[in-house]
């Protein structure tokens, strides 16, 4: 029977631990810990990870660290490494660490090596890649290639699409590669209106080719095609400009897509999970071969960090403890990811998937339910603009919001006097939450400037910020395809933390199927098919598009 968490004398001792900070504000330990900063931030190489700001002491880190041996986060995370099969509820090994293994041996053991095929698909991508890049890769009428449009949804397009606009400092000058996920027409319609076909390439990026959102678009984008060719150019048509990446090749075969065109992936690997894999190929066109390896590198580096570190020392069980910590001790319901480079501007929805998919779940790997809260909403929007929308609500609002502030140190698109002051913004605005303005202090500035008493007595009680909002920081020397990768697999691991010490599968998705099966029984409703067993409002809604709306 696997243990209840919150049974074990770690959670028993956190807890104890808690009512002893409860009184603390940041404001005070900080006083009261003058190397606070060089105890509780972390470095990998020159990526650094400020701890110092959550409401925690070096106490609260050994505290969370056993919890973390209680809930055995190192013999999991050796399971999962070894190619055990952790998803237990969809019987598969985890094994997205080996897309970006670098090494020349076997992964993840001489018994069950998945690299030769792993190498296989990598060097495919190279040689096309590269082909496509170089120009001699030509579309049915004889022209390179200068438009890439990605087909897919989920973990086919959050991953790449994020990484792409990441590292668009690195794009080939005269490729340009697209985004679509939308059922909605309003997405590829007007896209398609700037295309010319004989330049532009698609890749249908779907696991099991049966997904509804990216085969709509894609038959869309194979009629546009085939229109403007013409039957005596189909066949060079299809086999020039589309590209498929699947588990299903006999499923893309179907489609039109020839063998030779064809990207495999694997049941081992997650969507959320597979920027690593083919699912990277629009990233790889985007930016080179050579550099979608470096994004390798990278997380590999990374990769091994988590393996190695000791657990007071690990970055991603860290983050991943005091996430916990957060959620659970502290009551935070939310996760505020706060990136100040526009690059990363994506970086939000993406690490929603990948948190809120994978650790979104009330029910343990045993089938029991959960005894804690899982889980946070993740939310967030590039910091510099956040904080002319909601940060208002951060500073005076009342709730207690975690946030993870992300800047590099060096712009990806220098200007001068432009990074300076958004590096102050990113520092003030963390400064600001954790530390907040008292009374006496408020009162002290507005005295400064002049104000009479009776103006200070109005408006002191609006000057006045509580502070005592834990954050973290993660700062980057630059925003480049190594430290991007290993920003990236930082998350992965982290949640993978997270999920097993609260007992979850992080690997299968069993929520998200509902829906889908639901869409497939209500579009023949919405053409016309009565469907009785359906219920008075989705009847009504039904009547209603089939009344204004056109199907």
């Amino acid at each position: 029977m696997p243990m209840d968490i919150t049974r074990t004398a770690p959670w028993q001792a956190l807890l104890a631990h808690r009512e002893q900070l409860r009184s603390h504000h940041l404001r005070e330990l900080f006083a009261r810990e003058p190397a606070r900063f060089e105890k509780l931030s972390f470095r990998l190489g020159d990526f650094l990870a400020d701890f110092s700001k959550q409401r925690i002491t070096p106490e609260t880190l050994g505290l969370l660290t056993d919890l973390a041996r209680a809930a055995d986060v190192e013999g999991w995370r050796d399971r999962m490494f070894a190619g055990e099969r952790i998803n237990v509820s969809e019987q598969r090994a985890v094994l997205h660490p080996a897309l970006r293994f670098l090494g020349t041996g076997p992964f993840p053991s001489a018994a069950k090596d998945v690299m030769p095929e792993v190498r296989a698909v990598r060097a495919q991508m190279r040689q096309f890649s590269e082909r496509v890049r170089s120009g001699l890769w030509r579309g049915y009428s004889g022209e390179a290639i200068r438009h890439v449009v990605n087909l897919g949804i989920g973990g086919s397009d959050l991953g790449p699409k994020m990484a792409a606009r990441a590292l668009s400092a690195y794009d080939h000058p005269a490729l340009h590669v697209h985004f679509v996920s939308n059922l909605d027409g309003a997405q590829l319609a007007p896209l398609l209106e700037t295309l010319d076909p004989r330049t532009t390439l698609f890749i249908v990026a779907s696991k099991t080719f049966t997904t509804q959102e990216t085969l709509r678009n894609a038959e869309t984008a194979r009629d546009w095609l085939l229109a403007a060719a013409g039957p005596e150019n189909e066949v060079a048509a299809l086999a020039r400009h589309f590209v498929a990446v699947t588990a299903a090749p006999a499923e893309a075969g179907l489609f039109g897509i020839g063998h030779d065109n064809i990207f495999t992936m694997w049941d081992w690997v997650g969507g959320r999970y597979s920027l690593w894999s083919a699912v990277g190929l629009a990233l790889a066109l985007a930016i080179g071969m050579t550099q979608f390896e470096r994004l390798l590198a990278g997380a590999q580096a990374l990769d091994q960090h988590f393996l190695k570190a000791p657990l007071e020392q690990n970055l991603p069980v860290l983050m991943g403890l005091l996430g916990i910590w957060n959620t659970n001790f502290l009551g935070a319901e939310t996760l505020a990811i706060l990136p100040y480079n526009e690059s990363l501007r994506t970086l939000p929805g993406y690490l929603q998937q990948l948190e809120m998919e994978s650790n979104g779940k009330m029910v343990t790997r045993s089938g029991k339910p959960l005894s804690c809260h899982p889980n946070p909403i993740v939310w967030g929007e590039i910091g510099i603009n956040g904080q002319h929308a909601f940060f208002q609500l951060l500073h005076q609002g009342g709730w207690l919001i975690p946030s993870d502030f992300i800047v590099a140190a060096t712009s990806d698109y220098p200007l001068p006097g432009h990074n300076g002051p958004l590096l102050a913004n990113c520092l003030a605005q963390s400064s600001a939450l954790a530390f907040g303005r008292s009374e006496q202090e408020a009162r002290a500035e507005l005295e400064l400037e002049g104000w009479a008493e009776a103006e200070i007595a109005a408006v002191l009680p609006y000057k006045v910020f509580a502070g005592n909002q834990p954050s973290t920081t993660l700062m980057l020397p630059r925003l480049d395809p190594y430290h991007l990768g290993l920003l990236i697999a930082l998350y992965e691991h982290k949640v993978f933390v997270q999920g097993v010490v609260w007992g979850i599968n992080s690997f299968d998705q069993w929520g998200v199927e509902l829906g889908k099966k639901l869409a497939g029984r209500l579009l023949p409703a919405l053409e016309g098919t009565p469907d009785e067993g359906l219920d008075a409002s989705t009847r009504g809604l039904i009547a209603y598009c089939r009344r204004h709306g056109q199907l």
